[in-house]
């Protein structure tokens, strides 16, 4: 039998992983600690992260807000245009 194979030290990356994760970590308890509503959107204007205030102050809960399109939240006449605004 043979054996043909090479050796890395993973150590840094993984390092640098979970640096990463911690600060992904630490944004997202920043964000969720505002004490303003806040939204992330992806291009086609669909919710994909809210904050606990946008929850509070809204009365909806976090899982009825994302995955919808943030159009559901603008008031008056602006709904539907959102869509065109964001392109």
């Amino acid at each position: 039998r043979s054996f043909c194979g090479f050796v890395r030290d993973l150590s840094r990356e993984k390092e640098q992983q979970m640096e990463v994760k911690r600060k992904q970590r630490l944004t997202a308890g920043i964000i969720d600690a505002a004490f303003d509503p806040m939204f992330a959107i992806n291009e086609k204007g669909v919710i994909i992260m809210v904050n606990e205030a946008a929850v509070d102050q809204l009365g909806w809960k976090r899982e009825e807000l994302i995955g919808s399109n943030i159009s559901m939240i603008v008031g008056g006449g602006h709904a539907k245009h959102h869509d065109e605004y964001i392109q």
